[in-house]
C-alpha cells in the first residue's frame, strides 16, 4: 500500500482529501490511500512521515520553506523559488530519500496566463512572502512581468507595505495576486487592506485562495470592474502535477 497526504496546519480549509480521493478511485489504484498529517509544528516531521510508511506528501502552509530542511535533494525548479509543496519519498530497504518539488509554479502560470492576452498589462503586486508569494514571483519573471511585494512590515527596500499602497503606487501596478491566507475559510469575511476605490477594469485580481471559491478580495474588485480568479483552477492543476510525480516514481 503506497501512501500519500498533505502537510500542514491547520487544515480544516483543505479540499485535496476529497481531490485525491476522487483521483484515486477515478484511476483505479487499488493500492493508494491519502491522508491528512496536520502537525502544529515541524519538528521531527522525518521521523514521523517516514514511520507512517509514507510514498509522498504535499505540502502547505506555514511549510512550504521549513520542509527544505528535511530534504535530501531539490527538482531545480524548487531550488530557484526556494519553496516546496511536494515531496517524493523514494525507499531502499529501511532507507528513505525524499525529494522536493515546486508543482505551484506549474498551477499557478498555467491558471494565471490565459488571463493576460488583449490586455494592457503594468506591473504587479504579489501580496505575502511566504511559500506561496516565492512561486508567484518566479513565474511572473518568467512571463516578464515587473512586479513589487507588499508585506505587513517592511522587510527590503524593494518590499512594499500596505499603507505604501497610494494612488502612485496603484497607477503603476494593474495585477494585484493575494498569496497570503487572508480570506481563507473560515475567516471568509477578512480581506487584504489594499485600496480597493483605486481599482477599475483595467486590474486583474488573483487570489491563491479556492476556499471559498469568490472571496472577499475577489468580491471587492470585481465590483470595481476588473477580472478576477481564483485559486481553484490553480489547486487541481498543481495536484494533477503532483499526482504525475508520485506515480512516475
Amino acid at each position: 500500500m503506497r501512501h500519500y497526504g498533505l502537510l500542514g496546519y491547520p487544515l480544516g480549509h483543505s479540499f485535496s482529501k476529497d481531490y485525491f480521493s476522487d483521483k484515486i478511485r477515478e484511476e483505479g489504484v487499488c493500492d493508494v490511500s491519502f491522508d491528512y498529517f496536520e502537525y502544529p509544528t515541524i519538528d521531527g516531521i522525518r521521523d514521523r512521515l517516514d514511520a507512517c510508511g509514507v510514498s509522498g506528501f504535499t505540502v502547505t502552509i506555514p511549510y512550504k520553506e521549513k520542509i527544505i530542511a528535511y530534504l535530501d535533494e531539490m527538482h531545480d525548479e524548487a531550488s530557484r523559488v526556494g519553496a516546496v509543496n511536494v515531496v517524493s519519498v523514494d525507499r531502499t530497504g529501511d532507507k528513505t530519500r525524499w525529494t522536493g518539488f515546486n508543482t505551484d509554479v506549474i498551477g499557478f502560470e498555467s491558471s494565471f496566463a490565459p488571463l493576460l492576452p488583449g490586455r494592457t498589462v503594468k506591473q504587479a503586486l504579489v501580496l505575502g512572502s511566504g511559500g506561496a508569494a516565492k512561486a508567484v514571483c518566479h513565474v511572473l519573471d518568467k512571463l516578464g512581468i515587473g512586479h513589487v511585494s507588499v508585506s505587513r512590515r517592511k522587510s527590503s527596500d524593494e518590499c512594499l507595505t500596505y499603507e505604501d499602497m497610494d494612488e502612485k503606487v496603484m497607477a503603476e501596478h494593474n495585477i494585484i495576486i493575494n498569496a497570503t491566507p487572508v480570506g481563507m475559510y473560515p475567516d471568509a469575511d477578512a480581506c487584504p487592506d489594499i485600496p480597493y476605490r483605486l481599482i477599475d477594469d483595467s486590474f486583474i485580481l488573483y487570489d491563491l485562495i479556492y476556499n471559498p471559491a469568490m472571496t472577499q478580495f475577489l468580491k471587492k474588485g470585481a465590483e470595481r470592474g476588473a477580472l478576477v480568479k481564483g485559486g481553484l483552477d490553480m489547486l487541481y492543476r498543481q495536484a494533477d502535477a503532483a499526482w504525475n510525480i508520485w506515480m512516475k516514481g
